[in-house]
């Protein structure tokens, strides 16, 4: 099988928003019921418009995946984007608290289905390990750039920093998804203290293989 495409792109104003009313009618339908109970039909009824026309947006559901993915990859990377230098560590918390707090729970919800399905469908599988791997990269770029700016400690390796993150990020997203009890703002505020405890260097990270093997290269 191959890797998932989100449906064409539109150009048209009113195209757009018919397509992100469907992909916001298919999040509610997979958190409601599961991606595989949810049909192409209950989508197009949930959006308010004839199978027919659903089709002309999406051909599959399988297609409406990769597009709320790729929805959801375009978020992520801009939040990346307007990380502030003048309080590194703060600009961190706050897309903590926007992720994991002021989102609905439902998100998180959505990501366990769509991580549930990758273990079984190869397309999925390619489509989350994509997803992961743009968002490791535009991570591991900022925290090099925060270097440069002496905001993170220069000894610590880039690379396994952005592992470090992206694992307490997603440990977060289980959590949130799964237990009523979870307490956004005192888990946010227990994993920011160790990721600022790694930007200081004061965690002693193993250094990605890729990074390890070219230091080993140098003269």
């Amino acid at each position: 099988m191959t890797a998932l495409q989100p449906a064409r792109p539109f150009d048209d104003e009113a195209q757009l928003e018919r397509r992100a009313r469907i992909l916001d009618a298919a999040e509610r339908c997979f958190v409601r019921a599961g991606f595989h109970r949810t049909t192409m039909q209950d989508v197009a009824a949930e959006a308010k418009m004839s199978p027919g026309n659903l089709y002309r947006y999406f051909p599959s559901k399988d297609a409406i995946a990769a597009g709320l993915a790729e929805r959801d990859r375009a978020e992520v990377a801009e939040d990346f984007n307007v990380v502030g230098t003048d309080d590194f560590v703060e600009s961190f918390a706050r897309l903590g608290r926007k992720h994991f707090e002021e989102k609905p729970r439902e998100k998180a919800i959505l990501c366990l289905e769509i991580w549930a399905e990758a273990t079984r469908n190869p397309a999925f599988a390619a489509m989350t390990s994509a997803f992961e791997c743009d968002i490791h990269g535009r991570m591991e770029a900022l925290f090099r750039q925060a270097q440069e700016k002496g905001l993170v400690a220069p000894e610590v390796d880039a690379r396994s920093l952005a592992t470090l993150v992206s694992t307490l990020a997603d440990g977060l997203f289980v959590r949130r998804a799964i237990l009523p009890s979870f307490a956004p703002e005192v888990e946010i505020a227990s994993v920011m203290a160790v990721i600022e405890a790694a930007f200081a260097g004061r965690i002693s990270l193993p250094k990605a293989l890729a990074a390890a093997a070219e230091e080993k290269s140098r003269p």
